[in-house]
């Protein structure tokens, strides 16, 4: 059964107030009565900026320039990696670098904002750091997240995105998701606009099938927390991966099993430290976005090569002084739990009842060895989602380069077919377009400012025509 539906809202001037909230009954032609400017598929930290953003322009605006707007998020409340918000771990970019802050250092979203009314603004200060503890930034987005939460449906899945034609002509697009209230009806909402932002998805490798005592990194802090609390014993433990996660989780796993064996697995000879110098974090900056999105496909190429030691299988400084420092002192103590099987691969992985036999091979001479272990944490990165693959007949609408890649334009809106008028938006996945910041928060701001600025611009053109 399926029912149309629009999101509830605390502020009617997210909607320009003409419209009921709550349900819709459907109009005349069969479709929803309420069509959105744009709905945002996803509600992490980049649809949580876009929110912000027009939530603040709306605020501000006259009835006829106002957005509505409207997000959905299949998990049950605001979450971002909650699975490593290991209790000590810091922000690797600047708390300057927020959902606002770089678009509007006035608004009142700010992380500053958040310290105040938090009352730990001269608390924070006192740290004398630009890096907040990943838990706090975490508090940030959901104290932020719940100042929208008018504009989002939680527990809401997308199941298909279809196309709305008019003479030939895609105008909207109906957006099919689960009634959070009865999983076995739909939803429909109707919007000129979409915004996808479903993030990335945990891989894990070829050998690798998810299991009790598989699993990606992601899911760290609850298996740990399950293992603790039911008594299962953990003799060793193995964590595949050389970037930030796999070193967090080497160093979460020794702490919480202080009679484990934690081997470290990995093809480098060692960790490499990440780049975070000034210059090579220009890399990050508006303006580099710019520069990027303009150069020829070999240049583009050529940057990304020479700047992925500043996020991609990279770890902090002060962490691999910290593993290294740990492994020094169990050496000298004559009992070494911490272990790393350096220029190393796991070429398989065998499941029995009492736990894992684990096969690993030394790449430089091809030698193998069996580790018998109890738990694989695949510390193996995130891969984009397709923007077909859950959506249906969208991906058909889309312009594709000569390598089978998505055309974006600059403000991130995709290339379609001629006969598409409505537009899709995409935060991530335009690491081709538009450079290293497409999935990280060091552009969020600004680019939801993009966004929502094209938005208004496309509204406005739609309007004179």
């Amino acid at each position: 059964m399926t029912r149309v539906n629009t999101l509830h809202s605390e502020q009617d001037s997210t909607y320009g107030g003409t419209e009921p909230a709550g349900g819709g009954t459907g109009s005349a032609h069969g479709g929803p009565e309420v069509t959105y400017d744009v709905l945002g598929i996803g509600f992490g930290p980049s649809n949580l900026a876009l929110a912000i953003a027009v939530e603040e322009h709306n605020a501000q605006a006259a009835e006829g320039d106002r957005i509505r707007a409207g997000f959905l998020e299949k998990q049950p409340r605001f979450g971002w990696h909650r699975g490593m918000l290991i209790d000590d771990a810091t922000m690797q970019v600047s708390f300057l670098k927020d959902l606002v802050t770089m678009r509007d250092p006035k608004s009142s979203y700010s992380f500053l904002c958040y310290l105040q009314e938090r009352d730990r603004l001269v608390d924070f200060l006192n740290q004398k750091t630009l890096f907040p503890l990943r838990i706090e930034f975490h508090d940030y987005l959901e104290w932020a997240a719940g100042r929208v939460a008018g504009l989002v449906e939680y527990s809401c899945e997308v199941v298909a995105v279809k196309p709305v034609t008019e003479n030939g002509e895609v105008v909207a697009f109906d957006v099919v998701s689960r009634d959070p209230g009865d999983p076995g009806q739909k939803i429909v909402r109707r919007a000129r606009s979409l915004c996808v932002a479903t993030g990335m998805e945990p891989h894990l490798p070829p050998s690798a099938t998810r299991s009790e005592r598989v699993f990606h990194n992601s899911e760290l802090i609850p298996r740990v927390g399950a293992l603790l609390e039911s008594g299962t014993q953990v003799r060793r433990a193995v964590v595949l991966g050389a970037g930030q996660s796999a070193a967090e989780s080497v160093d979460y796993l020794h702490r919480h099993f202080p009679d484990a064996e934690i081997c470290s697995v990995f093809a480098k000879y060692g960790y490499t430290p990440a780049d975070d110098s000034p210059f090579a974090n220009r890399i990050f900056d508006p303006e580099a976005v710019d520069i990027f999105y303009n150069a020829p496909p070999e240049v583009k190429q050529s940057l990304f090569d020479y700047h992925r030691g500043t996020n991609y299988s990279v770890v902090d400084m002060d962490l691999i002084e910290s593993l290294s420092r740990t492994m020094y002192q169990e050496k000298v103590q004559g009992r070494q739990r911490m272990r790393m099987l350096n220029i190393s691969r796991i070429r398989d992985i065998e499941t029995h009842d009492d736990g894992l036999r684990v096969g690993i091979e030394f790449l430089p001479t091809a030698e193998h060895d069996v580790l018998d272990a109890d738990l694989l944490v695949c510390a193996t990165g995130y891969q984009p989602r397709g923007i077909d693959e859950r959506m249906g007949e969208l991906g058909k609408l889309c312009r594709r380069d000569d390598e089978d890649a998505l055309v974006v334009g600059r403000d991130h809106r995709v290339a379609t077919h001629a006969n598409v008028a409505a537009d899709i938006y995409l935060q991530g996945g335009t690491e081709h377009t538009h450079g290293l910041t497409s999935t990280l928060l060091s552009n969020t701001a600004v680019r939801a400012g993009e966004i929502r600025a094209s938005l208004i611009e496309r509204r406005r053109g739609s309007m004179v025509g």
